[in-house]
């Protein structure tokens, strides 16, 4: 079957499931766009990532990727192959020593190595056909009501929206103060939103 490859358009909070989030994939070459709902650390696994912060700690997919460059072995891509009863289905397609190997994961966790490893994601045509959601021009400027994503313009600009703020009072110097120390704590959600304050603010 003919691989149709992705890249990541959204992560946000899910609208239909408290706890979890909507990773948005969207087809690189098209205008469908396939959700898939995962848990937070998962989330916050990507997001950290797109984000280009770095933990205090290691997280699970680090250490993965750390294992991975030790051993001399390559991700070569990530292939989300299947949908069984609203479940998807991934691998992770790696290499070593000219041997490839495919190794079954989770998609959220095929997602956060893909990121990490700057490999392509790929689906096929028969998932896109049945859990897809198709965008018209008009959409495509504002899919958020239909994803509830807050982000359609490509993997710079994926985040987590999250509740709350009460930034706008503090200063530079201040905000830079809590973002280090939302980093130590891994409070990334937090670290986030405080790196679009300043972001915007640097703009201005």
């Amino acid at each position: 079957m003919e691989k149709i490859e992705l890249e990541i358009v959204g992560l946000s909070y899910s609208q239909t499931q408290s706890g979890a989030y909507a990773l948005v994939l969207g087809e690189a070459s098209g205008k469908r766009r396939l959700p898939i709902i995962i848990g937070g650390f998962e989330a916050q696994a990507i997001a950290i990532e797109l984000e280009n912060m770095t933990p205090s700690r290691p997280l699970t997919h680090d250490l993965f990727k750390s294992m991975a460059n030790t051993f001399k072995v390559e991700v070569k891509e990530v292939i989300v192959y299947n949908l069984v009863e609203g479940i998807f289905f991934s691998k992770i397609v790696c290499v070593q020593d000219g041997v490839e190997e495919e190794i079954d994961a989770r998609t959220s966790d095929a997602i956060a190595l893909a990121v990490r490893f700057n490999c392509p994601v790929y689906t096929y045509e028969f998932i896109l056909s049945s859990a897809g959601i198709i965008l018209d021009d008009e959409d495509d400027e504002d899919d958020d009501e239909h994803i509830g994503d807050q982000s359609s313009e490509g993997i710079s600009e994926a985040n987590i929206n999250v509740s709350g703020g009460g930034f706008s009072g503090q200063s530079i110097d201040e905000l830079n103060a809590q973002l280090d120390e939302a980093i130590r704590n891994e409070d990334y959600e937090k670290a986030s939103k405080i790196r679009d304050e300043i972001n915007s603010r640097n703009k201005n």
